[in-house]
C-alpha cells in the first residue's frame, strides 16, 4: 500500500475529499519523511512542524462541520524562499534579507490557500536565485547537486517530503531540477501565474512553475494559481479553460513532434544525446527532426543579455551598498551586467517576438518540440546547479515547457522536455500525458 507521503496530490486529495484519509495524517506523514531525510536532503530552510499540523487540523475541522473545501483541501505545498508567505520569514536566500518578514502572501501562496493547501514551509534557493549552490543535495545521490536555483523544491518532492511545491525560472530553475531530480515539472507562459510577492530578476524572463508527481498533479496545482494580475503588464490575460479537463480530453489525433536539438546540443553528454534521439527515433513518424532558422542562432545570447540588464536592474543596489553580503559568484554577474549595452538589451527585447513568429512558424500543426531538459544528469558536485543552457532559450520566448521524469543514465534521472506555444498548456499537458504513456 502506497503511504500517504508518497501519493500524488491528486491522490491524497481525493483520499481527504472522500474521507479515506486527513489531512493531518498526511501532513503528518510528510514531517515523518521530512524528520527521517533532511538532514541528508536539507531541502527546507523554514520549516514549523507545530503550525503545519495546526494548519492540518483547522483543514479537516473544516472538512468535518460540512463546511465546502477546495481542489487543494488539506495537501501540503513547498514554497520556494523568494514567494512571500505572510506568516513564515522570506529570506530569499542571502544574508541581506535575513529574519525578513512580510504582511502579506504572494498572490499565487493566498490563491493555494483558498484552495484549502497547507503551505508546509519554505523550500531552499540558491542566492538571490541566481547560480550559486546552496546545501541541498540530491535525494538520488547526495554527492549530485538537485539542480538550481528552486533547489529545495525540486528535491522536497522527489524525495517525498512534499506532493507539491512551487518554483521559479528565469534561465533553467524550473525545469532542471525537474530532471535531475526525477520529477514532473511545469514552466507555464509568461504571466499565466501571478508574480506579485514573488522576487523579481527578470521582468520579461521570471516566471512562477510547479512540480509534483504527475501530470494530473501539475494540472491542479496550476489550475488552482493561474490568476491574471493586473498591475503585471507581463500577466498573460488569453483564455483560460481548465487544464485538468483538458488532460483528461484524449487527444483528437495522435501527436506530433518536432525534434530540436537547438544551439546548445554541442553542451550536451554523449548519453543525454543519445538517449532523446532514441526517443525521437521510438515515435517513428509521429517525429521529426528539424533544423532551427537563422534567427535562433542568437538565441542563447539573447537571453543572458536580457536576464544580465534586468538582473543588474533589480540587485545593482547591493553591489552598491551591501557588497559584502553578496557571493564573490553574484558580484561578478553583477559586474559583468554593467558592460551590457543599452541598445543589445533593446535589440534583444525586440528580437524575441521575430523569433517566436519564426517558431511558430516552423512547427505549424506540430503539437510539441521534443528536446532535451537539461546537458544531461545532475552533475557530480556540490558545487554548481549545472547548466541552463537547454532552457534559457524557451524562458526567453516566454513558451511553456514541461518535464517528464522519463529517462536514467548511470542511475540519475534525466527528463524529456516538450514544449508548446504560448497560452497553449493544455494541449502541452495533454500531449506530455500521451507521450508519458508511451515510453
Amino acid at each position: 500500500m502506497t503511504k500517504l507521503n508518497e501519493m500524488t496530490a491528486t491522490e491524497a486529495a481525493n483520499k481527504i475529499a472522500t474521507g479515506e484519509a486527513t489531512a493531518e495524517q498526511l501532513v503528518q506523514a510528510c514531517l515523518d519523511r521530512i524528520s527521517e531525510r533532511e538532514d541528508d536532503v536539507q531541502a527546507w530552510v523554514y520549516l514549523d512542524p507545530d503550525y503545519a499540523l495546526s494548519q492540518a487540523r483547522t483543514a479537516d475541522e473544516a472538512r468535518n462541520s460540512g463546511k465546502g473545501i477546495g481542489p487543494l483541501h488539506g495537501v501540503p505545498v513547498g514554497i520556494k524562499d523568494i514567494i512571500d508567505t505572510a506568516d513564515m520569514p522570506t529570506e530569499n536566500g542571502s544574508p541581506i534579507f535575513a529574519g525578513r518578514r512580510t504582511n502579506h502572501d504572494a498572490r499565487c501562496v493566498a490563491a493555494l490557500r483558498a484552495a484549502g493547501a497547507i503551505v508546509m514551509g519554505k523550500t531552499v534557493t540558491t542566492e538571490l536565485a541566481n547560480l550559486c549552490p546552496n546545501k541541498t543535495r540530491n535525494p538520488h545521490n547526495l554527492e549530485h547537486t538537485p539542480g538550481g536555483s528552486s533547489s529545495g523544491s525540486g528535491a522536497g518532492v522527489a524525495d517525498f517530503h512534499i506532493p507539491l511545491a512551487l518554483g521559479t525560472q528565469t534561465g533553467g530553475s524550473v525545469i532542471r531540477p525537474a530532471s535531475f531530480n526525477g520529477i514532473y515539472g511545469l514552466k507555464p507562459t509568461l504571466g499565466l501565474i501571478p508574480r506579485g510577492g514573488v522576487l523579481m530578476q527578470s521582468h520579461m524572463l521570471d516566471t512562477v512553475g510547479t512540480y509534483g508527481r504527475s501530470l494530473d498533479d501539475l494540472a491542479l496545482i496550476t489550475d488552482v494559481i493561474s490568476i491574471y494580475e493586473p498591475e503585471d503588464a507581463q500577466s498573460y490575460t488569453g483564455s483560460r479553460g481548465s487544464l485538468r479537463d483538458m488532460l483528461a480530453q484524449e487527444p483528437p489525433r495522435t501527436p506530433r513532434f518536432a525534434f530540436l536539438r537547438t544551439p546548445a546540443w554541442d553542451h550536451a553528454e554523449p548519453e543525454a544525446q543519445k538517449a532523446i534521439e532514441d526517443v525521437a527515433a521510438s515515435l517513428g513518424d509521429q517525429c521529426e527532426t528539424m533544423d532551427l532558422p537563422e534567427p535562433f542562432d542568437q538565441i542563447i545570447d539573447l537571453h543572458l543579455t536580457v536576464m544580465g540588464a534586468e538582473d543588474l536592474a533589480y540587485y545593482g543596489e547591493y553591489l552598491e551598498k551591501q557588497t559584502e553580503l553578496l557571493s564573490d559568484v553574484i558580484k561578478e554577474r553583477l559586474e559583468h551586467a554593467k558592460t551590457i549595452r543599452g541598445d543589445a538589451y533593446v535589440k534583444a527585447l525586440l528580437a524575441r517576438e521575430t523569433i517566436y513568429e519564426s517558431l511558430v512558424k516552423l512547427l505549424g500543426d506540430y503539437d510539441a518540440v521534443l528536446c532535451l531538459p537539461s546537458c544531461g544528469p545532475a552533475p557530480k558536485s556540490l558545487e554548481t546547479t549545472g547548466s541552463a543552457i537547454f532552457n534559457g532559450l524557451w524562458t526567453y520566448l516566454g513558451v511553456p515547457c514541461v518535464s517528464l521524469p522519463k529517462l536514467t543514465i548511470n542511475g540519475m534521472p534525466l527528463g524529456v522536455q516538450l514544449v508548446g506555444m504560448r497560452g497553449d498548456e493544455g494541449r502541452l499537458l495533454r500531449t506530455a500525458r500521451w507521450l508519458d504513456n508511451q515510453l
